[in-house]
């Protein structure tokens, strides 16, 4: 090897791996500082890509595990609500079964106030958690929490749309209910008895007839509520229509609209004429609803008898009209009602007081098996006449007995309800729980990728200071190497 002055080989290799080194320390001492063995795209282009998939990934599962606890938080609160709501439902349950009765004597109507502002306060709740019909939580409730292959995948879904998840009184099929004793009124009549601003009947009166049959014969009754100077309140006028048909089995008592209405389960019908201020505010008749019944035509026999056989659980019954039975409408009345003794099925007046109506709390049938030959008879035509059934608003328990009815199924389709708001919980849950542990493995497969070794990299930062320094020494021997050439010149000369 020769020597030279001009290029020093060695200064230059030890220059070179001076800035090897110092790179190399450097390096060390940015993953030491930033706690990341990639800090650049440079250090590591592809394992930054992945890395940064994790972080995505990381960053949209955090956001998820709040959408999820946003979600409970959402649910328990309808939840809280619901459970509320369940104990309305059972006081309502209890209203109803006390107006259901028929050995209650207290105000069927004092309890029908409370059973309704029940029915409000429902509302009112289901409103609050949003479970109203259209309310906001009323839909099909989708909350992200990601962590999935696809958007379907990422997204638990707590379906509590259409009306069947709704929980306001009108979904539950009970908005319309009511304990209140039945009744049957007069049509046209829209006087509200609950107004207590008003003054029914000053300076005057108003008079119902009665035609009625309660097993004790046939009565015509006439029934005078009286105003007087001051006129008199609606709860005055009732009590005063009660202490007077209280002998008869028949009952007055206010509707649900606030109108008058009468019920009982004597055969009975009534009617008026309107009175000014009076509580029927029209002229008009009704036959009691409550009970089976049919119309029949006022006999007046003339030729041959006129026969129907008249059936109910209790057994058949034969009856004829003849010229003398089936003459008038009193003679019809007593021989019909002579027929159906013990039967439980009464004739009385029609509504208009000339014709005839049969009447009975149970089911039964009427089939004309003979015409009259002459004259009119009881039913214009032969075989099977139409009984109107019976009303089961119109009787004192009837409205009480439909609202159980209808309690029942709001109490089931209640409990479905609260069956998919609690799975909803239990499903977001799971799905924190499952985001949790993607966080975690997500983050460990980044820190494996990103995150510095800190022993290696201490080690490699000792390392690389002693590099350092001996390729500073080295350096500096290279330098002063090219002075050896001066030993040969020494004795030039």
């Amino acid at each position: 090897m020769s020597i030279s002055i001009q290029t020093n080989i060695a200064s230059l290799n030890a220059q070179y791996y001076i800035g090897q080194n110092q790179k190399f320390q450097s390096n060390a001492i940015q993953q030491l500082s930033s706690g990341y063995k990639i800090n650049s795209s440079a250090d590591d282009p592809a394992g930054l890509a992945v890395a940064n998939e994790y972080a995505g990934q990381i960053t949209q599962l955090t956001a998820g595990v709040q959408n999820s606890a946003d979600g409970v938080t959402t649910l328990q609160i309808a939840d809280g609500g619901l459970n509320n709501i369940s104990q309305i439902l059972g006081r309502l349950q209890t209203l109803a079964a006390e107006s259901a009765s028929g050995t209650f004597q207290g105000s069927r109507a004092t309890v029908n106030n409370e059973y309704q502002g029940l029915l409000s306060e429902l509302n009112r709740q289901a409103a609050n958690i949003g479970l109203n019909t259209g309310g906001v939580n009323n839909t099909n409730l989708s909350v992200y929490t990601g962590g999935g292959a696809t958007q379907g995948d990422s997204q638990i879904s707590v379906d509590l749309s259409g009306a069947n998840n709704a929980v306001d009184a009108t979904a539950l099929g009970i908005g319309t209910t009511s304990v209140a004793g039945g009744g049957t009124g007069i049509g046209g009549n829209s006087v509200n008895l609950n107004n207590t601003a008003t003054t029914f009947l000053t300076g005057t009166s108003q008079s119902f007839t009665f035609h009625e049959n309660s097993g004790s014969g046939n009565q015509d009754l006439t029934i005078t509520v009286a105003g007087g100077g001051g006129g008199l309140s609606g709860t005055q006028v009732l009590s005063s229509l009660n202490n007077q048909l209280q002998a008869y089995g028949i009952t007055a008592s206010i509707g649900s609209t606030g109108s008058l209405q009468f019920g009982g389960s004597t055969a009975f019908t009534v009617s008026t004429v309107a009175a000014g201020t009076g509580p029927i505010s029209t002229t008009g008749s009704a036959a009691n609803s409550s009970n089976y019944s049919i119309d029949a035509l006022a006999p007046a026999v003339t030729g041959s008898a006129e026969t129907f056989t008249v059936q109910n659980s209790g057994g058949t019954y034969n009856i004829s009209l003849d010229a003398t039975t089936g003459a008038t409408q009193a003679s019809a009345l007593t021989a019909i009602n002579n027929a159906l003794a013990g039967s439980g099925i009464f004739a009385v007046k029609d509504t208009a007081g000339t014709g005839l109506t049969l009447q009975s709390s149970g089911a039964f049938s009427i089939t004309e098996t003979a015409l009259a030959g002459a004259g009119t008879g009881a039913f214009a035509g032969l075989g099977g006449q139409s009984v109107t059934a019976a009303s089961p608003g119109a009787s004192s328990t009837g409205n009480a007995l439909a609202a159980l009815a209808a309690l029942t199924t709001a109490i089931g389709n209640l409990g479905l309800v609260q069956g998919k708001v609690g799975a909803g919980e239990n499903k977001l849950q799971y799905a924190t729980n499952l985001a949790q542990s993607q966080i975690t493995n997500y983050s460990a497969a980044e820190a494996g990728i990103r995150d510095a070794d800190v022993a290696a990299a201490a080690a490699n930062l000792t390392k690389a200071q002693v590099l350092q320094q001996t390729s500073l020494a080295a350096l500096s021997q290279a330098n002063s190497a090219p002075q050896a050439v001066l030993s040969l010149l020494k004795n030039l000369g």
